[in-house]
């Protein structure tokens, strides 16, 4: 037998005179139903099976993903070994927070690095990201600043959540203080108008797949990059700029292996 493995696969069967005459024999290969008809009184000499591979790349090459999950979903690697999208309500849920959780860190790891970078290079007397939250201003309090911050993300996010239980109510007019043209909402989660789109992309939002691809990709990364810049914090106590310069100057003696052996000893 030889089999031929990749986007799809070849399966070539040689064999002899077939011991079993005038029958259909029904085998299962690599998931798929294959029949072969073995006529009476013939020898069966080659027959070739096709079986068609995933069409869709999948976190692990090879690994049937779950049936949920079907690819239509942007950024779908069929990736969920704890099997939290078996109900479908609660994958549509999951699928809002990874989104929200994305943008976040992507804004974060932006704020952190552009903030780090005018402070080691002296252009700004910014305190480092992690004591930033201890800073006091002159123009309002901690508690002022942490009740706005609070009215203001409740306020959005309640909104959010309203218009991911009823899609397109939050659309409506009136429902937005008179902006609802100017936020002009696709589908849940994904806002639009000149105030969160203003440069046009993706007003298609159906056809969009290849824009959210891309968001989720790049938000994906911004939250591992955000738990490798806290891990940094909490193990070197500076920031990640300085992180990197430490590396750079010393590249083969400051590695995460040096610093994490370091600091546990």
């Amino acid at each position: 037998m030889e089999i031929s493995a990749g986007r799809g696969f070849q399966i070539l069967v040689n064999s002899g005179s077939s011991p079993f005459p005038g029958k259909c024999i029904n085998r299962a290969a690599f998931g798929r139903k294959t029949s072969w008809l073995v006529k009476n009184g013939s020898t069966l000499r080659c027959h070739r099976v096709v079986v068609q591979a995933q069409d869709r790349p999948t976190w692990l090459p090879g690994l049937d993903p779950p049936p949920y999950l079907d690819g239509t979903l942007a950024g779908d690697f069929g990736f969920d070994p704890l099997g939290l999208g078996e109900d479908p309500e609660s994958l549509k849920w999951y699928v809002q927070a990874e989104l929200v959780h994305a943008r976040f860190a992507m804004a974060g790891v932006a704020g952190i690095l552009v903030t780090d970078l005018l402070r080691v290079t002296g252009i700004s007397n910014l305190p480092v990201w992690f004591e930033a939250g201890a800073t006091k201003f002159d123009f309002a309090s901690t508690r002022t600043l942490l009740v706005v911050q609070l009215l203001l993300m409740g306020f959005v996010e309640t909104k959010r959540y309203m218009d991911f239980r009823n899609p397109g109510s939050q659309a409506k007019e009136g429902s937005f203080f008179g902006l609802e043209a100017a936020l002009e909402g696709l589908e849940p989660g994904y806002p639009g108008g000149p105030l969160l789109n203003p440069l046009g992309l993706a007003k298609d939002i159906k056809n969009a797949h290849e824009w959210k691809l891309k968001e989720i990709k790049n938000g994906r990364l911004a939250m591992v990059a955000v738990l490798g810049i806290f891990v940094q914090a909490n193990v070197t106590h500076v920031g990640p700029i300085d992180n990197l310069i430490q590396h750079l100057s010393n590249p083969w003696h400051t590695t995460i292996i040096q610093t994490l052996a370091g600091s546990s000893s």
